[in-house]
């Protein structure tokens, strides 16, 4: 019991004066909230833990959903234990405690009654309650446990959550008791030390166990630590996390945050993510040996580039160009490719008109094509490796992850909690979250999924001046405000109603993009009606601004700034107005980010 475990926490003097003792609700929650209380290092000068309002929020927030199960309907007794307590003080503490309870109830509750939240056992001890098991009798718990051999895993939690939550609750939990534990024989508290010599003799695991049993369900950490170690895998049994490792600092390098979402596949198999995602790392580790070099090592960038393209096909020859450091069109280098239809046999390098296409540039010759053979070859043996867990594919030059693969490489970014929405969530995005993400995606792969959001929608004039506003607003005023604009540019707006593009003419962002698209379409559309800003911001998105030389950008805003009424000055003015990041980093290698 954790009352016994966790000595001089003042349980019985709290209970005594409080009205609610006969409460097992009431009690259960005591000796929690005043055993964590106690072990985050609470006062407990006056005979009970002092719950001050920054310890307050770490035990609703952090310790509760962590360490303890509450069932449905029981959460209200924990805040309840906290007033109760507070209010046994002095001075103005129970006030402030009661502000810092109503401040954290909606994050408690939220919380408390997170799937990403459970532990190994504080799923078991729902699963047990639910099939009314008496969790404080461990023979039960026991008996109960036996019967759940397959028990289903909370909507959208893997194993592979459980387990890392689990592992991280034991780290959390034996630290805290190793240091209640140095700090009472340092400074011994008037009320007692939290654990006796004896209970730490018998390791710090053991109390942590007994506490576990006593915040969850009687028994439990021994049957999951013993015969029901199945139950509950530790990280031994997921071998495949150091691929989801891989791919975290992939999408880390690639966005610098795991809440910017990559695009979602097209299709998604489902199958068995974990047994794939074993047989992937083996693949990988073995790609890392020296007979796979030079790109062995690349096999978890191979997974997270194909999956980052909205697993369209990606061309080996290209690949391989890139790592040799060739000049790769910029407007080429996401652009999806055929794929055959026959299966993969030997690999050999496109002919050169086919590497122009893939590569840009006119220059390339036979000569290019024979050196570019041995780093596409050594490539394909690479692909051909990871081809053979049936989850990546390669035909020809062409190479991408099946559909088998899609749904691994989603699984291993998830269980690392990287942003990985499949297409069903996307089309139910609000169109500001949408285009927020697709600014960061592809421009063929954003093409696909805004059509995709649109289609859902019905294609509506409604939908695409939502979809037109979004472009205007988001991201406004920061450095991401031109990739999201020029989204407009993928859209296929020869179908949009025209109506909305006549709404959008006045948007100070994008409404010269759409005078463009409307004349286009051979439709009327008055030029008085854009604003400066946004004329300004349709010439500066037109200038060649990513790679080449700085002549044909110094000739293109020449050219713009003839026709521009107050000539290169106001030009200037205008487009640093409406975006200073952009304008500073087209004009900027000019010399003319700040003319005028």
């Amino acid at each position: 019991m954790a009352e016994t475990v966790l000595t001089n926490t003042g349980l019985d003097s709290f209970l005594d004066g409080a009205p609610e003792r006969r409460d097992p609700v009431f009690v259960r929650a005591a000796e929690a909230v005043l055993g964590l209380l106690a072990l985050r290092g609470a006062d407990r000068g006056t005979g009970v833990p002092e719950p001050t309002p920054p310890l307050v929020r770490q035990l609703l927030v952090e310790d509760l959903p962590t360490f303890v199960y509450a069932p449905p309907g029981t959460l209200h007794a924990y805040p309840a234990v906290v007033g109760a307590l507070a209010a046994r003080f002095d001075g103005t503490l129970h006030q402030e405690v009661a502000q810092a309870v109503k401040d954290a109830a909606d994050d408690f509750e939220r919380a408390m009654t997170d799937p990403g939240n459970l532990t190994w056992h504080r799923w078991y001890a729902s699963l047990l309650r639910t099939c009314g098991a008496d969790l404080t009798d461990p023979e039960d718990v026991r008996r109960r446990l036996a019967a759940l051999d397959g028990a289903p895993l909370p909507d959208g939690v893997h194993r592979a959550d459980l387990m890392g939550r689990t592992a991280l609750a034991d780290v959390l939990l034996a630290e805290a008791l190793t240091r209640a534990y140095v700090r009472d024989a340092e400074e011994p508290p008037p009320a007692g030390p939290l654990l006796t010599d004896h209970a730490v003799a018998t390791g710090i695991g053991q109390v942590a166990a007994a506490l576990q049993d006593r915040w969850t369900a009687a028994g439990l950490a021994e049957q999951l630590a013993g015969p029901y170690a199945r139950f509950a895998p530790g990280p031994d049994a997921f071998p495949h996390l150091v691929l989801a490792d891989a791919l975290l600092d992939e999408h880390l390098d690639h966005y610098g945050d795991t809440a910017a979402p990559v695009p979602p596949p097209p299709a998604i198999e489902a199958g068995p993510h974990e047994a794939d995602a074993d047989a992937l790392i083996t693949a990988v580790e073995e790609l890392s040996e020296e007979e796979f070099e030079p790109y062995g090592g690349e096999a978890p960038h191979l997974l997270y580039v194909a999956y980052r393209r909205g697993c369209s096909a990606d061309s080996v020859a290209r690949k391989a160009a890139e790592y040799e450091d060739w000049s790769v069109d910029p407007a080429l280098e996401d652009l999806p490719v055929p794929v055959p239809a026959e299966a993969s046999g030997p690999y050999t390098v496109p002919p050169v008109p086919e590497l122009v296409r893939l590569l840009g540039g006119t220059e390339l010759t036979e000569a290019d094509r024979a050196r570019l053979e041995g780093p596409a070859r050594d490539l394909a043996t690479v692909l051909d490796r990871l081809a053979a867990t049936g989850l990546v594919f390669r035909a020809g030059d062409a190479f991408g992850l099946t559909p088998r693969g899609a749904g691994v490489v989603r699984y291993l970014l998830r269980v690392r909690e990287v942003a990985a929405p499949d297409a069903a969530e996307v089309r139910a995005w609000a169109a500001t979250d949408l285009v927020a993400a697709a600014g960061g995606w592809p421009g063929c792969v954003a093409a696909g999924v805004l059509a995709d959001w649109l289609h859902a929608r019905g294609d509506t004039a409604e939908a695409w001046s939502e979809l037109l506003a979004a472009l205007g607003t988001v991201h406004a005023g920061t450095a991401d405000a031109a990739a999201v604009r020029g989204l407009f540019t993928v859209l296929d707006t020869s179908t949009a109603p025209p109506d909305a593009l006549r709404g959008a003419l006045r948007d100070p962002v994008i409404g010269a993009y759409a005078h463009q698209a409307l004349r286009a379409r051979g439709e009327a559309s008055d030029l008085i009606q854009v604003r400066i800003s946004a004329r300004a911001l349709f010439v500066l998105d037109a200038l060649p601004a990513k790679k080449g030389p700085l002549e044909s950008r110094r000739g293109a805003f020449d050219e713009a700034a003839a026709a521009w009424p107050g000539g290169s000055a106001a030009l200037v003015r205008a487009m640093a107005a409406a975006d200073r990041h952009e304008t500073e980093r087209v004009l900027g290698p000019l010399g003319l980010a700040s003319a005028g």
